[in-house]
């Protein structure tokens, strides 16, 4: 793997390839998608306590799309598909235990889904995510290209975690064990969550959404250089803020925001236990 990183970055920045070196970079690419596809490199990883980008794993992403041929794939009814063939979608076997209920889901190869994963139809995992042990991807919910979840999470019903490649040094989303990631809810621009957290239904979270915590008095913002973070065991709710200035106040109007209304306690847990039936 050490070998591999120097030689994905050098490809990316070779730009347009043909020929021979066409040919040899899908070989580089290839070996770099099982160990993606194994979860042994990650878009991101924690060390130290601290998230870390990687990236020149969405280099070899990007790569791979570059390389990639349009190809046809499934039968010849209405699901068939014609994507890149240096993604095609995954197949899984027993022997990876991860359940993939019927029902028009897809998981694209370069995409680690752990033992124990359970997807529910339909749903849709990209390149370049990781998905960690006990995970329930519910249905019509989405895991963007290097979103990173940890174990035992719950992605309810039409979630959307948003996906990142470019630029390759952006944070993807990262949500850390123990979530429960409440139905309709979206999670985008490199936002943090952190573990054990709960996020009530249609709860929406991006770099320009300030979290407002009534239990701490604080207020938790994205800045230039750090995504918004998300505190563990916070459960957050939909909430709105009155707007104070022009015609808006006149009108009565308020604007949408997140707010942390308590942290996790013994009640919330309770509840929580109760997903353990459906794995």
């Amino acid at each position: 793997m050490r070998n591999l990183q120097p030689e994905i970055e050098r490809l990316y920045a070779a730009g347009a390839l043909n020929g021979a070196a066409a040919a040899d970079a899908r070989g580089v690419f290839l070996e770099f998608r099982d160990l993606l596809t194994g979860g042994r490199v990650r878009a991101a990883e924690k060390l130290g306590g601290q998230w870390k980008v990687n990236p020149w794993v969405k280099q070899g992403i990007l790569l791979g799309f570059r390389l990639g041929e349009l190809a046809e794939t499934g039968g010849q009814g209405a699901l068939s598909f014609v994507d890149k063939d240096t993604f095609p979608a995954r197949q899984f076997k027993i022997a990876d235990k991860v359940r993939v209920v019927p029902g028009g889901s897809s998981v694209r190869t370069g995409a680690y889904l752990a033992p124990g994963v359970i997807c529910m139809p339909p749903m849709y995992v990209n390149a370049g995510a990781y998905v960690d042990e006990g995970t329930m991807i519910d249905s019509h919910a989405l895991v963007g290209s290097c979103a990173q979840i940890g174990k035992q999470v719950h992605l309810s019903a039409a979630a959307q975690v948003g996906g990142v490649l470019e630029p390759v040094n952006a944070s993807p989303v990262i949500i850390e064990d123990n979530v429960l990631v409440g139905g309709n809810c979206g999670i985008y621009e490199g936002t943090q969550v952190r573990q054990g957290a709960v996020l009530g239904a249609g709860v929406i979270l991006t770099r320009a959404t300030p979290v407002y915590d009534i239990v701490r008095e604080q207020v938790y913002r994205a800045t230039a250089t750090e995504p918004l973070v998300v505190p563990e065991n916070a459960v957050v709710v939909p909430g709105s803020r009155a707007i104070s200035k022009g015609k808006s106040a006149d009108w009565g109007l308020s604007l949408y925001t997140p707010v942390i209304v308590k942290y996790r306690d013994e009640k919330t847990q309770t509840s929580l236990e109760l997903e353990d039936l459906l794995r």
